[in-house]
């Protein structure tokens, strides 16, 4: 009997529209003969829903209509069942589907940062990526570049972490402290966002002022570095997990502006003037992060590419992760150097645009990426998660005085 994978988009994050997309291109590109998948979106609220409707890309350009449709039905999971949500109850004599493993394609805070993959393992589901650990350092800026530079020797952009907190209670100090050890020009980021979403580069006082409440306005943490001058944007995959990985071709992105610094329109929308490829379909290479302007193979020698491939690799292992990461990379031309920029632990589109030059079709993708999940179930289910004791037995009749230390 085939197992049912359950392919999940949305959620209450700035990428919600996004994950769409990736999921949905997953769920399309999935294989029928080895698998059952089962679309499921999980709204902005927090809900989930499934039905067939939920799995064609057309019907999302009026949510709100669409969770009124006929064919939308509301679930929740009760353990690896999917039970229907009525208005007076829920179906747990009959479920919708019985879940052998989740497949995440969700970008962004509050839920690619480990609170669901920390959900659906409360649940017992399987689910491909990186686990609740990695996939919270995954997506902290500032600790996995610390983690990469004391750990794994990756070079990294110098940079300074402030609260919103900080900022508004002692704002002259902070933007001190920032041009006294940085200096101009600069990048402020949300400490935990991707897609762009709240970045501004920083070239005078002013600016700067202006990026960090900008960046405040979606995360109530900001990172500021240094900005690089003469850059070109380096991109590449990893799959594997802890044991064994390898890495993608290198992809170099093209920004549409005159800023150095991709934005969220040249990520998705193929630049200022829309997606010119004519791809609107789900897994078309005009959709999602496959709409991205870009070199592949990048411009760079052979040389910087096989480098680039090994630190990827390694920042990938040294994280944790497992299934299928982008690692970004910053290359200044002038100086030659290259730093590490961030991992995203579910990139858009899950990155196939970058595993097909190299012979790896997306559907084979995604069946490796299924099969690392199935892997690290079988490792977990050989642990000890129980610890015989009796420590309940010295509570007879209430609390009493005894103390716990742990």
């Amino acid at each position: 009997m085939k197992p049912t994978v359950a392919v999940i988009f949305g959620g209450k994050s700035t990428e919600h529209e996004v994950s769409i997309i990736t999921g949905l291109q997953a769920f399309a590109a999935i294989n029928r003969d080895k698998y059952n998948a089962v679309p499921i979106y999980l709204s902005k609220d927090n809900k989930f829903y499934t039905g067939e409707i939920m799995g064609k890309i057309e019907n999302y350009s009026n949510i709100s209509d669409l969770l009124k449709s006929k064919g939308c039905i509301a679930v929740t999971f009760c353990g690896a069942d999917l039970c229907e949500i009525t208005p007076k109850k829920v179906e747990l004599r009959k479920p919708v589907a019985t879940i052998d493993i989740a497949l995440p394609c969700v970008h962004g805070t509050n839920v690619e940062d480990g609170a669901l993959q920390g959900y659906l393992q409360t649940h017992g589901i399987p689910y491909a990526g990186c686990d609740v650990t990695a996939s919270a350092i995954g997506m902290d800026k500032a600790f996995q570049k610390a983690v990469l530079k004391q750990f794994a020797g990756v070079p990294v952009l110098d940079c300074l972490c402030f609260t919103a907190k900080q900022f508004v209670g002692e704002g002259e100090r902070v933007l001190d402290e920032i041009l006294r050890k940085l200096e101009l020009p600069l990048i402020v980021k949300p400490i935990n966002l991707g897609s762009s979403i709240g970045i501004k580069a920083a070239k005078t006082e002013k600016q700067l002022t202006s990026a960090i409440e900008h960046a405040l306005l979606f995360a109530d943490t900001f990172l500021v570095e240094k900005a690089i001058t003469n850059l070109k944007e380096i991109n590449c995959s990893v799959i594997g997990d802890k044991d064994s990985a390898r890495a993608s071709e290198c992809e170099e992105p093209i920004s549409s502006g005159n800023e150095s610094i991709l934005g969220f329109d040249d990520k998705y929308s193929g630049g200022k003037g829309g997606d010119k490829s004519g791809g609107t379909g789900i897994g078309s290479k005009g959709s999602g992060m496959a709409s991205l302007k870009r070199k592949i193979p990048a411009d760079i020698s052979p040389e910087l590419k096989e480098n680039i491939q090994a630190m990827a690799v390694r920042a990938f292992r040294t994280l944790g992760c497992s299934g299928v990461a982008r690692i970004d990379f910053l290359l200044d031309t002038e100086s030659g150097q290259c730093y590490f920029n961030e991992i995203n632990t579910i990139p858009g589109s899950l990155a196939f645009y970058l595993w097909e030059p190299v012979g790896v079709k997306y559907p084979a993708l995604l069946d490796e990426i299924l099969s690392l999940a199935l892997k690290r179930e079988r490792e977990k289910s050989n642990l000890n998660y129980s610890f015989e004791n009796n420590i309940l037995s010295a509570f007879k009749g209430g609390m009493g005085s005894k103390s716990i230390n742990n």
